[in-house]
């Protein structure tokens, strides 16, 4: 796997895949509990699309058994606020919502915004991801996260494309480190 994004790599020599030599992502690094498949993939679906709610808790509860660095605060991959309104709940926000309480900081859900409504990403191509995403976030009060340490939280990343996006709007409003971290990585069909 990438040091950097999580992505598997095409050589057993090398520890950075291919698309963080040639585009370095704003993130120092990003991790993931699992695969984007059996009982998570099930879970992380009941949670998001049938809105059992009650899963964030033990969902967040699982990402304790990776590795997590020491920062400021969590901050969710933001829904659009039309998405928003249709799901009643971002799925991310309840993820880091107890996350940020077990670690004892704060959450900032209104300070990355997603101001674009964008098509879903499933079932783009890794490019038609970072086009259809592109210039899709912005910062509201900057001065929340200037030269703090946070964790970018979402629940599934398949190309980074999202993850990309957001932690460079980030690192511009100048945050200090950024560390991605999701439930589960799942591979291009």
């Amino acid at each position: 796997m990438c040091q950097r994004c999580g992505k598997p790599l095409v050589s057993d020599v090398s520890t950075t895949c291919g698309e963080c030599l040639e585009d370095e992502p704003a993130f120092l690094y990003a991790r993931s509990f699992g695969l984007y498949e059996g009982v998570l993939k099930k879970a992380i679906s009941l949670l998001k699309f049938y809105g059992i709610k009650r899963l964030s808790k033990p969902l967040s509860d699982i990402i304790f058994r990776i590795e997590i660095p020491r920062v400021d605060a969590v901050i969710p991959v933001p829904l659009h606020e039309k998405r928003l309104r249709q799901r009643e709940f971002n799925q991310s926000a309840l993820i880091a919502k107890y996350l940020a309480k077990s670690l004892g900081i704060e959450v900032l859900l209104n300070c990355l915004v997603k101001i674009r409504d964008t098509a879903p990403q499933v079932g783009l191509s890794s490019r038609n991801r970072r086009e259809n995403i592109k210039k899709a976030f912005e910062i509201r009060r900057s001065e929340m996260i200037e030269r703090k340490n946070i964790i970018l939280i979402d629940d599934v990343a398949t190309t980074g494309a999202t993850v990309r996006e957001c932690s460079g709007v980030l690192k511009k409003a100048g945050v200090e480190n950024i560390y991605v971290i999701t439930l589960a990585h799942g591979m291009m069909e």
